[in-house]
């Protein structure tokens, strides 16, 4: 396949870049209306990848929402490994070994809240390119300590409404994927109570592909902002903090041994804050 892509691969990274801002803005926003002059700020810090590429890391620690969260966006390029071209040669991407090049982009989000009651999220979109194939992937999923079934009712609802503009199975499949994904085989148990995932998305028309993407994006406000104003206010105990710090134990341990975000981006060498923003600023462990 050869490299068509170029303005394609400009429309997605700004896509993404624009996604960052409107989600930095309105958390910036839910502080301001909770956290009056004690407000949260996102701290900007430019990333670089030494091969090629870099971008943009958004991260705020200790606001009176948000405990700590990250919102970072990417453009890297270059040459895989042979260690990550084996893993896409066992995907079925085709003539790693006799052009490895690649370029990405997307954004990755993950937010661990305050209020024990209020769920921790995560999200990202992306878009991948190498010579041979391309595709997206990406997806949302709720990780609270203390459910609340009408939260998690709010959070498929809204992912379901945009899978379902774009195909009547792509939810059901989706979903099924995220419980997969997203379940921890040591612990026995679901990291949260799901979402969507996707990834290898290529039916062969990029236009209505990277549609469904950016509408999966903006799917995430309205599918999150609403369950984390409703359990802002609820009153946390003792109790509810040292279950909300246990379950952010099983998070790491799903991100550090299992995630194929990270992996990837620890071994394609970019900036190692960036690849480990997820990880809980305080979680506990038995």
């Amino acid at each position: 396949m050869s490299d068509d892509f170029a303005a394609r691969k400009d429309r997605a990274a700004n896509w993404f870049r624009s996604l960052r801002d409107d989600i930095v803005t309105a958390f910036e926003a839910l502080e301001d209306r909770f956290g009056g002059d004690r407000a949260g700020r996102f701290e900007v810090t430019p990333t670089t990848r030494e091969s090629g590429g870099g971008g943009l890391m958004s991260v705020m620690r200790g606001g009176q929402v948000f405990e700590k969260v990250g919102v970072n966006v990417s453009t890297v390029h270059g040459t895989l490994g042979e260690r990550a071209q084996k893993a896409m040669a066992a995907r079925g991407v085709p003539g790693m070994a006799d052009d490895p090049r690649f370029w990405a982009s997307g954004i990755s989000l993950v937010a661990h809240m305050q209020n024990p009651h209020t769920p921790a999220v995560h999200m990202n979109t992306r878009m991948f390119w190498t010579p041979h194939a391309w595709w997206f992937g990406g997806g949302a999923d709720l990780n609270p300590c203390l459910e609340y079934p009408e939260d998690t009712a709010h959070f498929h609802a809204t992912l379901q409404a945009a899978c379902d503009a774009h195909a009547p199975d792509y939810y059901p499949r989706f979903k099924a994927w995220a419980d997969d994904y997203f379940f921890v085989p040591h612990r026995g148990r679901a990291r949260g109570v799901g979402g969507i995932f996707y990834d290898d998305l290529n039916t062969g028309d990029w236009e209505a592909d990277f549609a469904f993407t950016q509408d999966v994006g903006r799917a995430f406000l309205p599918a999150f902002l609403p369950v984390t104003e409703r359990r802002l206010g609820t009153p946390a105990s003792d109790d509810d903090r040292e279950a909300q710090l246990r379950h952010r134990g099983l998070y790491a341990e799903y991100n550090l041994v299992y995630d194929r975000g990270t992996k990837f981006g620890l071994e394609t060498g970019h900036n190692a804050d960036a690849v480990l923003m997820s990880l809980p600023p305080i979680a506990k462990w038995y």
